[in-house]
């Protein structure tokens, strides 16, 4: 069955204002902290993805064409990664020196280059 370009209906709650149904803590939706309204920093950049690899546990968030502002040189090719173009930013979760290490650490990726990125160990 193809899926409508119809927008969701909103139900009202008692407040009076609107809310997308199963969008909560429990649908997945980006609630702020008071868990009143909607998160649009933590909706805007996305949710964290976990990747498991011969040279550790990664964490990788895809950054958006519209919020890539700032010019980075991506460690696999070693080129830019220009403002505008969507990219990964990747850290690693088990760093040595602990998970703030590895978020300083952090590195953006063309998406290409960390998919097809080779481990070497010799």
């Amino acid at each position: 069955m193809p899926r409508s370009n119809h927008p969701r209906r909103r139900t009202s709650n008692a407040r009076g204002s609107s809310k997308s149904p199963g969008r909560g803590p429990q649908g997945g939706g980006a609630v702020d902290e008071d868990g009143d309204g909607f998160d649009m920093n933590r909706a805007r950049l996305g949710t964290t993805a976990t990747e498991s690899a011969p040279d550790g546990v990664w964490a990788v968030r895809t950054i958006s064409a519209g919020n890539a502002q700032k010019s980075y040189t991506c460690p696999g090719c070693h080129r830019a990664v220009p403002p505008g173009l969507a990219h990964l930013v990747v850290w690693q979760e088990d760093a040595m020196f602990g998970a703030e290490a590895g978020l300083r650490d952090r590195r953006h990726w063309h998406s290409n280059c960390w998919r097809g990125r080779s481990y070497r160990y010799r």
